[in-house]
């Protein structure tokens, strides 16, 4: 049996709430509440994304940047240039600094607030925004996390084969392994493991922030993880004027994790991932501190085939993106913008339900559409005590649960190193980034056995395919817990 020592990701919740305006408003906070339907996906009615209004007095941490929509036939959605200059002129007006900052893969801008150091300086700043008939939206460029919590030691993969709470996935290989199809982590990015090194293609660093990205300098080429290791109060404080992290915290190497559990190779020990034959495309937007849902944006956009100023093409778009991260806000125009382009180029977006216990529709991108939503579950089967729940998760996955027995978490691949990365190991891991690349890895069998199905289809394949969970879910679960061999048997050839 092996074992291994337990590291513990830290988990941050405080994010930027949103800001109160005019005419378009802010959704903020941590709901992600009731979303309208959205036409375009019958399988995710009420999905859609509506702006409430709020305002930041509750904000948890400080708002430093908009990403700003500018209608179509203003000259700002076109041209740098103009945005530069508009930003001056809403400097002027709401007479705070504002600075153009780039052009997201949506089109949107970013702008930063320098010298922001008060909520009435963020909310005058958007007003003047809001007040000019050319802008379509504007929403905070928030921080989000991962969404992983309390490792345990485990050497048993019960999530793969199980048959009271598995996901049914070794009578699915029988039908596909994921070979020739393209998985995006979109996550901390990877540290080297024998058994994800032969699956893993050129990817991308979108953390633009230095500190942030915490290997010496902003984005580029090079995605491996180099830890995101940090210091008590390093990431400010609550809105309880708490130290966040309260204690210092190692390094996660949690896309490391995600990452084994969609592919790993099955190299004749450790791991085996759902579609070990898939390979994974390594989008790094977490790092010290979470992630800004700017560099989150531009990540989906590249992942899935779309254009990023500045950044070098993607010359193999992913069919499957997961993102086992979030926010605790509702999802907004931009984040929207960004999931809707991918699902038009055809990748399929998983993400995690979140940790919190509570309504998923507080949560982004968990709340947006365009995505499968994941809760996760324990080894009896119920919803695992900590996952969020409600009417916008999709399905539910194994994700772990560790409180009542060590060996119940996912078992996937890891790296020793307290900071910085050191040797390859195993360990287990519980939360919904868990139960995420469960699903994104049966959405790569899915495209393997039939490259032709839609985003729309594999989604739906997914939800009609589940069987009731064995032990219980309060507040909503979505279809059912996912079973692999059922959906694949499900899907013809293509």
């Amino acid at each position: 049996m092996h074992r291994f020592t337990p590291l513990r990701i830290a988990l941050a919740v405080a994010t930027a709430a949103a800001v109160m305006g005019t005419g378009v408003a802010f959704a903020g906070g941590s709901s992600d509440a009731a979303r309208p339907a959205d036409a375009a996906r019958p399988a995710d009615a009420g999905r859609a994304a509506t702006p409430v209004a709020a305002d930041v007095s509750g904000a948890t941490e400080l708002v430093q940047g908009f990403i700003v929509g500018y209608k179509s036939q203003a000259a700002e959605a076109k041209s740098n240039e103009a945005a530069v200059k508009d930003a001056r002129a809403k400097a002027g007006k709401a007479g705070e600094p504002v600075s153009f900052e780039r052009r997201l893969g949506t089109g949107a801008a970013l702008v930063e607030l320098p010298e922001a150091d008060k909520v009435q300086d963020a909310q005058k700043v958007a007003a003047a925004f809001l007040a000019d008939p050319d802008v379509a939206y504007v929403v905070p460029d928030r921080r989000v996390y991962a969404t992983a919590v309390d490792p345990a030691e485990y050497s048993y993969q019960w999530d793969l084969y199980e048959t009271t709470a598995g996901m049914n996935v070794p009578a699915a290989w029988e039908q596909a392994t994921g070979k020739g199809v393209t998985v995006a982590v979109i996550d901390t990015g990877i540290a080297k493991h024998s058994e994800l090194s032969s699956k893993v293609l050129p990817g991308y660093d979108f953390i633009s922030h230095t500190w942030t990205a915490n290997d010496g300098g902003g984005r580029d080429n090079d995605p491996s993880d180099p830890g995101d290791w940090l210091k008590r109060g390093e990431c400010g404080k609550d809105k309880n004027g708490n130290p966040v992290p309260a204690r210092d915290t190692n390094s996660g190497w949690h896309g490391t994790h995600v990452a084994g559990t969609v592919a790993a190779a099955a190299n004749g020990y450790g791991t085996v991932g759902v579609a070990h034959e898939a390979s994974i495309l390594p989008v790094r937007v977490l790092g010290r501190c979470g992630g800004t849902t700017s560099d989150i944006i531009d990540a989906i956009t590249w992942a899935s085939g779309g254009t990023v100023t500045d950044v070098p093409a993607n010359k193999n778009p992913a069919a499957v993106i997961n993102m086992s991260l979030g926010g605790k806000f509702t999802c907004d125009q931009a984040y929207n913008a960004a999931l809707k382009g991918a699902r038009d180029r055809g990748a399929t977006v998983v993400v995690s339900a979140g940790n919190d216990n509570t309504d998923a529709a507080a949560y982004s991108p968990a709340g947006c559409a365009n995505v499968i939503t994941v809760a996760a579950s324990d080894r009896e089967g119920n919803r695992a005590a900590y996952s969020n729940y409600g009417k916008v998760v999709d399905v539910t996955a194994p994700g772990g649960e560790n409180n009542v027995r060590d060996a119940d978490g996912i078992w996937s691949t890891l790296n020793t190193g307290t900071t910085t990365p050191d040797k390859e190991k195993y360990a287990s891991y519980q939360g919904t980034s868990m139960a995420a690349p469960h699903i994104a890895g049966l959405a790569a069998l899915l495209k393997q056995k039939n490259p032709s199905l839609t985003p729309a289809q594999i989604e739906q394949t997914i939800k009609n395919n589940t069987r009731a969970l064995p032990g219980t879910c309060s507040g909503g679960c979505g279809a059912g817990l996912s079973d692999a061999d059922k959906a694949l048997t499900a899907v013809t050839g293509g």
